[in-house]
């Protein structure tokens, strides 16, 4: 493809995987790295068999060099620090006038704190997590909140554009890791909701998909409920997005808020919640495990 550019792409999990796989069969030209190497191996054969031009680097600044725009999609702060700011970071390899994309959920401060680095080196650098789910990256409908300035978004977007749905530019650097902290609240929020529905509805002996038909074309409806309440009645959680991770994002969501002198009753609650399905061993079920912290009741 004439507009195809050499990238690289440091995390291959359950996200990045795809993400770099659309990028590959978009025609760009794709290093990546991962911490794991038999996972990165097994990216690596499944994007050959597809004819992806796809190569391996031994660490990400090996990933970076030479690289027009590198992804990154990994843990937490921590994770992004040890790939993008260590002394085998990606920053300090990338070429002058490169562009650093982050997909991580991290916290505000660590997105500006990258942009800094960048803008010391040259660099361009957009914050851009996504929502959307496993089946959003695989997909390649994933909803992307981006920070950073306009000229690096005007170079990030349309690259970004193989693996999203949505695209919006929120503003400047953590400004997307900010939105993204506002969408875990009305998951949370929206999730803690629907189990007490479900189990009010069990409890009370009602058809459950009679109820869902009912109440799922009004005000109530919702992603969560059109997506999870059949999987939730039917005790299935095992659908991508893990507990751990969503407790992980509350974190920098609730501390974000309480730096900003804002109360979060609700999604502290549910934070709780969610710590005490972790501590009963549910820590990788999908974030609508919630519902396994509420009692059934008993039915009519």
């Amino acid at each position: 493809m004439s507009n195809s550019q050499k990238v690289a792409f440091i995390g291959l999990g359950v996200m990045g995987g795809p993400m770099a796989g659309h990028l590959a069969a978009a025609g760009h030209h794709v290093t990546a790295y991962n911490r794991t190497g038999a996972r990165a191996q097994d990216w690596f054969e499944a994007q050959q068999e597809k004819g992806g031009n796809v190569h391996l680097a031994e660490t990400p600044s090996k990933a970076a060099r030479d690289a027009d725009i590198v992804f990154t999609c990994v843990g937490n702060d921590e994770d992004l620090a040890s790939v993008a700011l260590a002394k085998d970071g990606a920053l300090g390899a990338m070429r002058e006038g490169a562009l650093f994309v982050d997909h991580t959920t991290v916290s505000a401060n660590m997105a500006r704190q990258i942009e800094q680095e960048a803008l010391a080196r040259g660099l361009f650098a957009v914050d851009a997590p996504v929502s959307g789910g496993q089946a959003g990256a695989v997909n390649g409908t994933l909803s992307i909140m981006c920070g950073g300035s306009a000229e690096a978004m005007e170079r990030a977007a349309p690259v970004m554009e193989c693996y999203a749905s949505r695209i919006v530019h929120v503003g400047e650097a953590g400004a997307g890791q900010t939105a993204k902290m506002a969408n875990q609240l009305c998951i949370a929020g929206v999730l803690g909701g629907l189990s007490e529905a479900i189990r009010l509805a069990e409890a009370a002996g009602l058809d459950m998909d009679k109820t869902y038909e009912a109440i799922s074309g009004g005000a109530a409806q919702s992603w969560q409920m059109n997506n999870r309440w059949k999987t939730m009645v039917a005790g299935e959680f095992d659908f991508g997005f893990a507990i751990d991770w969503m407790r992980k994002d509350l974190g920098y969501a609730l501390a974000e808020a309480q730096s900003l002198g804002l109360e979060t009753p609700v999604s502290a609650l549910v934070d709780r919640l969610y710590a005490e399905v972790q501590a009963a061993g549910g820590g990788r079920m999908d974030t609508s495990a919630l519902i396994t912290r509420l009692s059934r009741g008993h039915s009519k």
